[in-house]
């Protein structure tokens, strides 16, 4: 598990090919590695990876070809920047909110313009991620633990401060660029827990209406 508040921006040193899927060498800046060891999971742009060497100034870790296929890791280039972060401890401050490293969907930047010292950035997440995702509430972008500002369907805005800017890849963001989204767990599971019985059911999953809450008591 992760908070996403990123401990540094990295760096892609070396990918490559293996087999279908990827090797990739992460240079790791000021990340304190002291603490590491191989089989550590750390997050790169909010994808938990596994350390499977330790070369001295980073990391290598294994990409499949499903994390390949389903974030924006197939974007990745070297000397790419991308945002660290070491699993938490029980030690950890929970500054950010809970982050899995699991990849729901990839979003795309629509737009950006100053609002006094922060930025404020539009934008649009998958459709089937549009009902994770509400005002205020937090959704991890890039392995960013972000704040909702507002919804509008599928696109969402956010206000991103200068020290956040600064010390993460947010100054590469610009309209076009698709960005690993991960949405609230306690959302996912709490859609699980409202079907009840009917989790079993194949393709219940998208199963929950306004029909289906009303039905089984959650609204009056």
């Amino acid at each position: 598990m992760f908070t996403g508040i990123i401990e540094a921006v990295g760096t892609i040193a070396n990918m490559e090919p293996r087999g279908g899927d990827k090797r990739l060498r992460i240079r790791t800046g000021k990340l304190d590695l002291s603490d590491v060891k191989l089989g550590d999971s750390i997050a790169v742009n909010g994808v938990c990876l596994t350390v499977v060497e330790l070369p001295g100034d980073g990391f290598w870790a294994d990409v499949s070809v499903e994390t390949l296929t389903h974030t924006s890791f197939n974007q990745l280039q070297t000397n790419s920047p991308v945002n660290l972060e070491k699993a938490l401890t029980p030690q950890t401050r929970l500054g950010g909110h809970l982050v899995s490293g699991h990849v729901d969907g990839l979003g795309e930047i629509l737009s950006l313009e100053a609002d006094a010292r922060s930025i404020h950035f539009r934008l649009r997440a998958p459709d089937e991620l549009a009902r994770y995702i509400a005002h205020k509430g937090s959704i991890c972008v890039d392995g960013i633990s972000l704040t909702v500002n507002a919804v509008h369907g599928a696109e969402f805005d956010l206000n991103i401060v200068p020290h956040t800017e600064q010390e993460t890849t947010v100054g590469q963001w610009r309209p076009g660029v698709k960005v690993n989204l991960e949405v609230d767990v306690i959302a996912r599971y709490l859609e699980r827990l409202l079907l009840g019985d009917k989790a079993a059911e194949p393709g219940a999953e998208s199963g929950i209406t306004m029909s289906f809450l009303a039905q089984n008591g959650y609204l009056k």
